[in-house]
């Protein structure tokens, strides 16, 4: 299992070692001691998560602000995504800054996405299956979203506006000077 760290402080790529033979593959998906050492703290995950998505879908960008802020391990296990995070922490001079990483079932690659960073996906195969991975709980109250087309964003993404299928939930977004003001991280 390979770490890398990213242009961003904080989020990891986990890089699995894969083996194969003539039966299939085998891999290591999550190890807690080794990204536990690799992060310098330790993270407990306490519930996992599913979502399965058709083509064109973008779910996101979600958070949810203290006390039930989470970390996030992302892994496809089905298709393909074109993940992306957004710094969303305050005091940091990435305030706004994103990374585009993509993740599928055949490199099955992981992401480490920590608090502080608000998380969203592309759907770009037929049919996607995401598990991820939480430290702390739902919770609805809790829950924020940024706005996908907050143009301070400067997202440059390839699919056309009009091939999304976004959720009425996710196109109510925040923008980041509300998120900025509201200082959640």
């Amino acid at each position: 299992m390979k770490f890398q760290k990213l242009k961003i402080p904080g989020p990891v790529l986990i890089k699995p070692e894969i083996h194969k033979d003539s039966r299939g593959h085998f891999f290591e998906r999550y190890k807690k001691k080794e990204l536990d050492l690799f992060l310098g703290n330790k993270i407990n995950f306490i519930q996992e998560n599913q979502s399965l998505s058709k083509k064109n879908v973008f779910r996101g960008f979600h958070f949810q602000i203290n006390p039930f802020s989470q970390s996030k391990l992302i892994s496809v296990y089905k298709g393909k995504i074109l993940d992306v995070i957004v710094d969303i922490r305050s005091n940091s001079k990435y305030f706004g800054k994103f990374l585009k990483i993509y993740l599928d079932s055949e490199n099955n690659n992981s992401l480490f996405i920590p608090k502080g960073f608000a998380h969203g996906f592309f759907a770009l195969s037929e049919v996607t299956v995401v598990n991820y991975k939480v430290d702390n709980y739902y919770s609805k109250i809790h829950e924020k979203c940024l706005l996908l087309t907050d143009k301070k964003l400067r997202l440059n993404l390839t699919l056309s506006t009009k091939k999304k299928i976004i959720s009425k939930k996710d196109k109510l977004g925040m923008s980041l000077n509300e998120i900025f003001e509201n200082k959640f991280f």
